[in-house]
């Protein structure tokens, strides 16, 4: 005993972080897209320009526009009334609110005047600071403003009080369309404005986004890198500025010079509501990073580095060193203390030094329109990989690796790295990947009680595997990578650099039995797609054992029980049972196997003769055995994490997506399933793999039928 060696599963640490979203409230008071180069910095996000994704709904602005100015009529949005469903979902706003066109509220209304800007962005009584934030970064960009809000709209040239704005959204670009009924108090815009009275792009603009998130109230509170991304589909990037890389300076020098969108923020714990830090920063509040800058201090022949934000609100509460009449601006030269204060364009940006701006903000969040890194000048070719799962309780919410018995069944997407990159470290060949875990409709449940799940993944080496694979894999294998910690954000993005091979990465949420739905996008240099496991061993079973599907319904005649020439003891005592269930007219109907199972098997006539039960019996038997190996604990049920090795184990080769239903259909709510619901299953299984092979006469894995044929398979399986 004392050589015989015992493997001991690994335990890995996994870091968590909580954080808070930014939610401050402001105080209660005719063009063709632009033309990009393929060189331009900016095709890697505006090639996808090529044509709206959504086509069929640009197309349906264009008609409905065309429409109503033909009809003289003015459209009204079906999809986001101008009612209280569209404001909130839980708490209604104290004040009156009515909507009203911007011809209703002003003279001469414009979509936007002398092109769209940073002062054109003031907060209003909703808290969506973070979104105002990188609509304030937008506008410093004219090439991605004008591939979000369509230039060619007004409130003259066709106008029929529609309008339309286009987002990134999981993976493609939509086209979202609005009327103009704005919500005002006192004919004063409610929420986002412009400073000036009669410009309204902002207000739509705030208006599209709301109906993308179902309405105004869904918007209060997030993280600007949401916003960003949405606006540009680009590769998001989160910095703890405690933690933050000694380059740091250069590294958003760089990200601002290719166009990349930058935020901040100061943390605000749970307790704490919003609150001003001494020298007037708003904790909780999301601010716009608009330029850095550097400058000679003239007295000490040093070179101060600084850095410029502005305050969704609309003015500057910033009271500390190079605030506006603060005596640091005498130490630099006349002239670069007029080009700063020629940058500083409206009175809700201030200057700041780059040392206070680590010190008084957490955190720092970018969107980059490539996935190039920002430590290094070069440019390269990127290919995005867009896979979508999903996480149901019971059967593919296994949980981080803290839960090992549980963390196999998570969905596991294969990677293939075979692109070296063109400067190995340490003479060690690797290829780069960035990998974004990325959760869908989180902020549209919030009706519903959602919050952004805390999510994060791992990558394995595939060491040679091709299946799913399976706990002793995971328990005694080590991760090959991982994301630095789980975050309660709607995206986590890591850049890995990893030896040529092939892969798996297992997307999870923190916690066990969590729900939710996913995107994982991977930028590498390899042009192939990555294979989904489940979806690779999703066909059609033909090995499982079946008989021809009768067609028709027949009477049956009383049948004698023949009897064999030699009869074997166990033959004797099948038969006994048979007989004892089936009854005078030696068939079993659905009521008599109801002992048995909750539905029954049959040739379509709802009967078994002999040779079909004695087919299930062999079947029942095979499964019980099956059960047995998996009940380890007695207690006549398994867990639903394991039902897929029992369904694999019995013959059945499924996808992800019918383990999920399996789960969700059969499993109590201890995510158990007893031994009648596991044998209704497996019945169900063999019924309907029977049905199709019966419908497959080529044998092809492929049917076709008419309604009847399938209201045949559906109701009677």
């Amino acid at each position: 005993m004392g050589d015989k060696k015992y493997k001991v599963p690994l335990v890995e640490d996994t870091k968590v972080r909580v954080l808070y979203e930014t939610e401050a409230f402001g105080p209660v008071d005719k063009a063709d897209y632009p033309p990009t180069g393929t060189n331009s910095i900016y095709s890697a996000i505006l090639s996808r320009n090529e044509a709206v994704k959504d086509a069929k709904r640009l197309k349906t602005f264009l008609e409905l526009r065309d429409k109503y100015v033909t009809k003289k009529v003015v459209f009204e949005d079906p999809l986001f009334p101008a009612d209280d469903s569209s404001l909130f979902y839980s708490h209604k706003p104290s004040m009156k609110i009515e909507w009203k066109r911007p011809s209703e509220i002003c003279e001469n209304p414009q979509f936007i005047i002398d092109g769209a800007n940073r002062t054109d962005i003031c907060q209003g009584e909703l808290g969506d600071c973070w979104l105002l934030a990188a609509i304030a970064c937008l506008t410093v960009n004219e090439k991605l403003l004008y591939r979000v809000i369509p230039p060619d709209q007004s409130f003259t040239d066709n106008y029929a009080g529609i309008f339309h704005f286009q987002f990134w959204r999981y993976g493609e670009w939509i086209d979202v369309v609005v009327d103009d009924r704005i919500p005002t108090c006192k004919n004063q815009l409610v929420f986002t404005k412009s400073f000036r009275k009669n410009e309204f792009w902002s207000a739509l603009l705030e208006k599209a986004y709301a109906k993308l998130h179902g309405s105004y109230e869904a918007l209060k509170g997030g993280n600007t890198l949401e916003a960003m991304e949405d606006f540009t589909g680009g590769v998001t990037e989160f910095f703890e500025l405690s933690e933050a890389p000694k380059d740091l300076y250069n590294i958003m020098r760089k990200a601002l010079e290719r166009g990349s969108l930058m935020g901040c923020s100061i943390d605000v714990s749970a307790t704490e509501v919003e609150t001003r830090t001494e020298q007037g920063l708003v904790r909780g509040h999301a601010y716009s990073i608009i330029g850095l800058a550097e400058c000679d201090e003239v007295a000490k022949d040093t070179r101060i580095r600084l850095i410029r934000l502005r305050n969704p609100w609309g003015w500057v509460l910033w009271k500390g060193p190079w605030s506006a009449n603060s005596k640091e601006w005498s130490t630099i030269s006349t002239a670069d203390k007029g080009n700063l204060k020629k940058q500083t364009v409206e009175e809700s940006e201030f200057w700041m030094s780059f040392d206070d701006f680590q010190r008084n903000f957490t955190k720092l969040e970018m969107c980059n329109l490539t996935p190039d890194t920002l430590q290094g000048d070069e440019r390269h070719s990127w290919t995005v990989s867009v896979n979508e799962g999903r996480w149901v309780r019971g059967s593919s919410a296994g949980g981080c690796r803290n839960f090992p018995h549980t963390f196999w069944t998570n969905p596991q997407y294969r990677l293939k790295l075979y692109e070296e990159d063109d400067d190995p470290e340490d003479g060690q060949a690797t290829c780069t990947v960035v990998v974004a875990l990325m959760q869908k409709g989180r902020r549209m449940q919030r009706h519903q009680g959602a919050k952004f799940l805390t999510i994060g993944f791992s990558i394995y080496e595939m060491c040679g595997q091709d299946q799913h694979l399976q706990k002793d894999f995971f328990l005694y294998t080590a991760s090959k990578a991982k994301c630095k910690t789980y975050i309660n954000l709607r995206e986590v993005t890591e850049r890995f650099q990893l030896p040529p091979g092939e892969y798996v990465i297992i997307p999870t949420t923190f916690e066990a039995h969590q729900e939710g739905e996913f995107i994982l996008r991977q930028d590498k240099k390899k042009k192939e797609k990555p294979i989904v496991f489940v979806s690779d061993r999703a066909r059609a079973n033909k090995e499982i054992e079946h008989d021809g599907i009768q067609g028709e319904k027949r009477k049956k005649p009383k049948q004698k029980l023949l009897q064999p020439e030699k009869e074997t003891e166990e033959e004797k005592q099948f038969r006994a049972i048979y007989q004892k269930i089936a009854g005078e007219d030696m068939q079993v109907c659905a009521n008599e196997l109801k002992m048995i199972m909750k539905n029954v098997l049959t040739d379509g006539t709802g009967k078994l003769n002999l040779q079909e039960f004695k087919h299930l019996w062999k079947k029942i038997k095979e499964w019980q055995r099956i059960f047995k190996r998996y009940d380890k604990d007695k207690s006549s049920s398994i867990s639903s994490f394991e039902m897929r090795n029992a369904v694999n184990d019995a013959g059945f080769q499924l996808n992800r997506q019918l383990y999920d239903i399996i789960a969700m259909r059969y499993a109590d709510e201890h995510l158990n399933i007893d031994f009648d619901s596991y044998i209704c299953c497996f019945v169900r299984l063999e019924g309907m793999f029977r049905a199709f092979n019966a419908f497959d006469k080529d044998g092809d894995g492929i049917i076709k039928l008419n309604v009847l044929e399938w209201l045949q398979l559906t109701m009677y399986s």
